[in-house]
């Protein structure tokens, strides 16, 4: 699992343009959007690296960069 900060995604419509580009790179990865904090934590049933996911992100029109997780 990682999490991936998404610049201005800020209302239900981008959360799910932001699903669906995630979606469209692992159809069987779960995603779990938080806008408060404009994080996706992502875990990828296909062991997808989470570089393909910002880009996917990217191509819809938002910033995206990967966060560290808490130990």
């Amino acid at each position: 699992m990682f999490e991936i900060k998404v610049i201005g995604m800020n209302c239900g419509g981008c959360a799910k343009s932001v699903t669906r580009a995630i979606h469209a790179v692992d159809a069987g990865a779960t995603v779990a959007v938080d806008l408060a904090t404009g994080t996706v934590a992502i875990t990828s049933a296909a062991g997808t690296p989470a570089g393909r996911f910002v880009d996917a992100v990217r191509a819809t029109g938002y910033g995206a960069d990967t966060l560290p997780l808490a130990a």
